[in-house]
């Protein structure tokens, strides 16, 4: 990434920096806002959109810029920009129709409103990196093609585990190493978590208890996997992943990998609860060349069949403004599907479920998510949880059984049930 922080470095010496507005302003957005203000020279944070404005002012405030103005239009945001304020408002479509924003940061963790944010962002032909992997994960192949279409970027982040599993894939190969696992390592795996058992952590850590609860029943590693697997063309052993317990360092990963089972599959996403350097992301590659083979013995590799690459950190929002840097300034995508989905989230009963009861959501006390194939998942008609929030059930479901799609009614006039159809349409799922 150093050839990110040169140019920059440049714009910041020819006061033409690069204006990123953000949509979500929770425990990430801030920090956002704080790193790009603080640490990021050539890039400014040129405008927010939250639905509670006074979320939007405080970080600001918190990063040390308080020449913010409220707007309710592109063109009063524009004019704002121009003389080297900041802009502030509830409207996405003001900052996606803006003139003076290069790329927009969607933060908001949000599927249906995700959806509406990247969609009208495309359309104004608009970069976009998203810090929202539910939305990237349920129509992430769809909205990459859009994108494509209108000549923008559409790219997850770096930082968060899939960017960083993706800068590793892409290292791993410009060696000469072929990815047969992209892997990420966890602390807890506890499927029956929810706000109730997590409102401690959360308040300690100022973060919302549903997000904290996805954390740890399961659902966001999910869908970050899910994420490299459609970057990658890569799949899942098995619904929910193999998810060893394991407590050894990565580098014994390749150890408990079947190397030719991995090739028949065409490499797989996983992931591994205790193991170390935590917490991290890995990636577990081959080398058929024996020749080079010797030379990654002598490096300290060992003897293969597969070697490891690691990454000890992710350190989430404070490598967003690379990623933000790299969509602008190199037309480059962190992370973005290749094409038709690999794998997708489907959503699973927390608890007995009751016909008539609306589901909650991500992170919630009624489902969890888990990784499966996406063309099992099409051919069952399986629920993906990315739409799970809002359904009525038509039917009792037991514990720990996976919806499908003839479990529930749909909430009616849905962005994200579009996009899903056109989705299936496209790709012919």
């Amino acid at each position: 990434m150093l050839i990110i922080d040169s140019a920059l470095k440049k714009r910041e010496l020819k006061n033409n920096p690069v204006k990123v507005a953000l949509v979500g302003v929770g425990f990430m957005g801030r920090g956002f806002v704080n790193q790009v203000e603080n640490s990021t020279p050539g890039m400014r944070v040129a405008a927010i959109c939250n639905r509670t404005q006074a979320n939007a002012q405080r970080a600001y405030r918190e990063a040390g810029v308080e020449n913010f103005t409220l707007v309710d239009s592109a063109a009063a945001l524009d004019k704002v920009v121009a003389a080297g304020g900041y802009a502030i408002t509830s409207d996405y479509r003001v900052i996606c129709e803006a003139l003076e924003v290069d790329v927009i940061v969607e933060a908001t963790g949000a599927v249906e409103y995700g959806a509406h944010i990247v969609t009208c962002a495309i359309k104004n032909k608009k970069h976009v990196v998203l810090l929202n992997a539910e939305v990237d994960a349920t129509v992430g192949p769809l909205l990459a093609k859009k994108a494509e279409a209108a000549g923008v970027v559409l790219t997850g982040c770096d930082g968060d585990q899939p960017g960083v599993e993706m800068n590793l894939v892409r290292f791993v190969e410009g060696i000469g190493l072929k990815p047969l696992v992209c892997g990420n390592i966890k602390g807890l795996q506890d499927p029956y978590r929810n706000p109730t058992t997590q409102e401690g952590f959360a308040a300690r850590w100022g973060q919302d208890p549903a997000m904290v609860t996805s954390f740890a029943d399961g659902t966001k590693v999910s869908f970050e996997q899910a994420l490299v697997a459609n970057a990658t063309g890569m799949t899942v052993h098995k619904r929910g992943m193999k998810a060893m317990d394991f407590t050894g360092h990565v580098n014994e990963l390749t150890k408990m990998y079947d190397v030719e089972e991995l090739k028949q599959m065409g490499g797989a996403v996983d992931y591994v609860i205790g193991a170390q350097p935590a917490p991290g992301v890995f990636v577990l590659a081959t080398q058929d060349d024996p020749r080079q083979q010797h030379y990654l013995n002598y490096y300290k590799m060992g003897e293969g069949p597969l070697y490891a690459f690691y990454t000890p950190y992710h350190l989430c929002h404070f490598e967003v403004p690379t990623t933000c840097a790299r969509a602008v300034l190199f037309g480059d995508a962190a992370i973005k599907p290749l094409g038709s989905p690999m794998v997708e989230v489907v959503a699973t009963a927390k608890v007995d479920l009751k016909k008539g009861q609306t589901l909650d959501g991500l992170g919630g006390y009624d489902t969890y998510g888990q990784a499966e194939r996406a063309d099992i998942t099409s051919r069952e008609k399986l629920l993906p949880m990315g739409v799970a929030l809002g359904c009525t059930l038509l039917r009792d479901v037991p514990k720990d059984q996976v919806l499908t799609y003839d479990d529930v009614q749909l909430p009616e006039g849905r962005l994200i049930d579009q996009l899903r159809a056109e989705q299936a349409a496209y790709f012919g799922l």
